[in-house]
């Protein structure tokens, strides 16, 4: 049985917001389908602007993709945890994802996104 995931480029500009804070913009965005989840939208780590992001010590493991990492946003004084995850060091079978991050909808507003909605990993 061949893995449940599949990954294409997003055409397209996404941008992604915190309050009135950019932090990513890209033409470069995967987006990842997993059965029985909505699609994900992961975006190059050279369009994501790191200066609004701080690790933390969240990890999670997905038994397909791998161990995540999760970083905080901060912007106009707020701030929200585990706002962006990414696969560092995925599996080989998802090995596109790497260097690409992922944003939790309930934390960040989406631009340039029709009908795609993100999925937690």
């Amino acid at each position: 049985m061949g893995l449940p995931i599949t990954i294409h480029p997003f055409s397209g500009t996404v941008t992604v917001r915190f309050l009135d804070v950019v932090i990513a913009s890209t033409t470069k965005a995967l987006e990842l389908r997993e059965a029985g989840h909505d699609p994900v939208l992961y975006i190059p780590f050279d369009d994501i602007y790191f200066v609004h992001l701080e690790k933390t010590a969240t990890h999670t493991h997905c038994p397909f993709k791998g161990d995540a990492s999760y970083w905080r946003v901060t912007g106009q004084g707020e701030a929200a945890n585990d706002t962006m995850w990414a696969y560092e060091e995925p599996k080989t079978e998802v090995s596109q994802i790497a260097g690409h991050g992922a944003f939790d909808p309930r934390k960040v507003t989406f631009e340039g996104v029709e009908g795609a909605r993100q999925v937690l990993p």
